[in-house]
């Protein structure tokens, strides 16, 4: 029915139909936002992992808090994973999850608002308290008709949220978000330095099991990678304080938290490393392999990748194989989620980008059991794409995928294989 939809409505009628559905779900649910204190996550990286500090840090300033997220739904601390495809669930979902949370006496809700989300009306009629900006690089372009089109659609989420905005002022479309007017603005950043409620971390240092900073004469140790790390918890500390949440609270929570499933995930530590990504945007590929490689300084670093079909941002499929040459030492482009689209043309794509550095297997497992066999100790591998998602999808039809028990699994063989011999 919704695809006909989308077949037989002109543009305005399709947008009109969407409002009336977000409409109709908080109607159906009762306004149930509007008893909540509910904090929005925009951007194109670090939303997910972003959200996930949040919540900590008002769970263990001893509120009662429901979060959603592309990884999972969590209500009061019980989770469950995610499995829609969607970053921003559909109007009804969204409102039934946030009526949930209101009957079981949440406080607050955090959520992860896409720009494909804000697209389709998904986020209104949700009475938003806070929006979070972490950062801005090409995605959906195809599907805004443009990066303009695309920034636009997260700055009309910006626009809605008069109470508390938070700004990476480290990005550089800082300006383009700091332009809408709210009665409480907090910045963070490493580089740049902002005025009013400004957020800083100084002395950051990246180990290959976690990460230091101080803020504001605080020291954070976080047991996480990367210091793209460092801009997600500024923007949730950002958030704790205008909440009045001590620092040392924050500190508290993050020095707790364990990192998003899918997300710079060590799926193995020895006798060589496998890590598990979702990165699928340029950006988010980049930093992953330079975090990586400064890390660890593997002997070689091996990478599986692919990238997403249904007619998805076919511009960057060659700058991703692109990008997998000029970090890996080995290249292995696979099949990832090629929808309606033939994933022989998808891989065939990205490995252009690679200018002949790819080899190309059509098989996803078959792909990840080579890098496994290649990999030799010290060396790394990583695997790109999917995550903790819990399927890939083909034609239609969703065929069931773990990447970690796959992992597990070609291990396990490789380590029979070499005691037979």
């Amino acid at each position: 029915m919704k695809e006909l939809l989308k077949k037989i409505l002109p543009l305005f009628l399709l947008d009109w139909y969407h409002y009336f559905l977000s409409f109709l779900g908080a109607v159906l649910y009762g306004f149930p936002s509007r008893k909540l204190h509910v904090i929005g996550v925009t951007g194109t990286n670090g939303k997910t992992t972003t959200v996930n500090m949040i919540t900590s840090i008002l769970e263990e300033a001893g509120f009662k808090v429901a979060s959603i997220s592309s990884a999972r739904f969590r209500i009061l601390g019980k989770e469950k994973p995610n499995d829609l495809k969607m970053t921003t669930p559909g109007r009804f979902i969204i409102k039934r999850f946030l009526r949930n949370a209101v009957d079981v006496g949440c406080q607050y809700a955090v959520i992860e608002v896409a720009s494909e989300g804000i697209k389709q009306h998904r986020q209104k009629f949700i009475d938003f308290k806070t929006a979070v900006f972490t950062n801005l690089s090409p995605e959906h372009i195809e599907a805004h008709g443009g990066f303009e089109n695309y920034r636009k659609a997260k700055g009309e989420f910006f626009k809605s949220v008069k109470e508390t905005q938070v700004v990476n002022i480290d990005d550089p479309n800082a300006d383009f978000f700091l332009k809408f007017p709210a009665q409480k603005k907090y910045l963070y950043g490493i580089e740049n330095q902002g005025s009013g409620e400004f957020l800083k971390a100084e002395q950051v240092k990246t180990f290959p099991d976690h990460i230091e900073f101080v803020v504001r004469g605080i020291p954070f140790k976080l047991n996480l990678i990367g210091s793209f790390n460092v801009y997600n918890a500024l923007a949730a500390i950002s958030v704790g304080l205008s909440l009045n949440i001590d620092l040392d609270v924050s500190r508290k929570a993050l020095e707790k938290a364990r990192g998003v499933p899918g997300r710079m995930e060590e799926a193995v530590s020895s006798p060589f490393r496998v890590f598990i990504d979702y990165a699928f945007t340029p950006n988010a590929l980049e930093k992953v392999y330079k975090t990586l490689r400064q890390t660890f300084n593997p002997g070689q670093m091996i990478c599986v990748l692919g990238s997403c079909g249904g007619g998805r941002d076919k511009w960057k499929r060659p700058v991703l194989g692109e990008l997998a040459a000029k970090y890996c030492d080995k290249v292995i482009v696979t099949n990832e989620d090629p929808y309606d689209e033939d994933p022989l043309e998808i891989i065939e794509q990205v490995s252009q980008g690679a200018k002949g550095k790819a080899e190309k297997i059509l098989d996803r497992r078959e792909a990840i059991a080579k890098a496994l066999k290649t990999a030799k100790e010290k060396d790394l591998v990583i695997i790109t794409g999917k995550g903790c998602e819990s399927c890939i999808m083909q034609k239609g039809k969703k065929i069931p995928w773990s990447e970690r028990e796959v992992i597990e699994q070609e291990l396990e063989k490789l380590v029979f294989d070499e005691k037979k011999q």
